[in-house]
């Protein structure tokens, strides 16, 4: 990353914020036509990942819009049962104001495309004439790599949402939905339930469980939830980054702080976040790149 000292995250474009790695991932695409069930897999396999959310695209092959996880746990809301997997079409209930940014599109401008939206997706143009993503989770090497003194400690402190095992899956969608969250803690637990796991145990139904239709009524104490991890110590902003961006399913817990990739995003908003000085870099002796961050 090559800025001038001092500059304010927020005020940065995407090109300058992730220079060659901007386009370095290509999206995964879905044709507008497949059956919903498809999508419901796929999602399993990127939820959480720099891709997060599928491109859609129609029989020119032209991006017409997206899904993630949202869209289809909204979906099975109205509609939880089996046939409407099998016989509904993706196009019937993808997000259709596609995101497509550009690498000159400054982050506070992406953020306030993603709080809008409640999709923190986009995509843009990349050399090989498609596009890639951008995600919550892509913009930890950003947090990895900036400067500031902000620890977790200090990060705003919010209400974790929490469930029971004897609460139903419905009742566990409709508290994401009306809490604006990917992710619910099992009470007294450090178990985490999200809309990937959520969606892995509706795939595992349709393959499995030919009995079970409506996907709402499901127990939630038959699910496999995931561990969160606790952290005993206060950690830095780039530490707690790193951490992130080396986990499957990014999510930690200091103290009464929740801490996910959206959370770090909402941070390098933050005036006090800036690039990292140039005379703060350390090379590695071997390759010759910056490794500051690392320190």
């Amino acid at each position: 990353m090559v800025v001038s000292n001092g500059e304010s995250i927020s005020e940065l474009t995407l090109d300058r914020l992730l220079s060659t790695s901007l386009t370095d991932t290509p999206c995964v695409y879905l044709n507008q036509e497949r059956e919903v069930w498809v999508a419901t897999e796929m999602c399993v396999q990127y939820l959480e990942s720099s891709i997060d959310s599928i491109v859609i695209r129609n029989d020119d092959l032209t991006p017409v819009g997206i899904i993630g996880g949202y869209d289809l746990l909204n979906h099975i809301r109205k509609t939880p049962t089996r046939d409407f997997q099998y016989q509904n079409k993706v196009k019937e209930i993808m997000f259709e104001d596609l995101p497509i940014v550009e690498k000159e599109t400054r982050f506070k401008d992406l953020m306030e495309r993603w709080k809008l939206s409640r999709r923190a997706f986009a995509i843009t143009p990349n050399s090989f004439q498609g596009y890639s993503p951008i995600s919550a989770r892509k913009m930890l090497d950003v947090a990895i790599r900036c400067q500031s003194d902000i620890t977790i400690s200090s990060m705003p402190k919010k209400s974790i949402v929490t469930f029971s095992l004897d609460d139903s899956l419905g009742k566990v969608i409709d508290l994401m939905f009306e809490h604006n969250t990917r992710k619910l803690m099992l009470e007294y637990s450090n178990q985490f339930i999200s809309d990937r796991i959520i969606l892995e145990e509706i795939s595992k139904m349709l393959k499995f469980q030919p009995d079970v239709d409506n996907f709402l009524d499901i127990p939630v104490s038959q699910i496999e939830l995931e561990q969160v991890n606790v952290l005993k110590e206060d950690v830095t902003l780039n530490q707690l980054a790193l951490m992130l961006y080396k986990m499957d399913h990014p999510y930690v817990i200091y103290k009464d702080i929740a801490v996910s990739p959206w959370d770090i995003c909402l941070t390098l908003l933050s005036d006090d976040v800036t690039s990292r000085s140039a005379d703060s870099k350390k090379a590695c002796p071997h390759c010759g790149g910056d490794i500051s961050w690392l320190v």
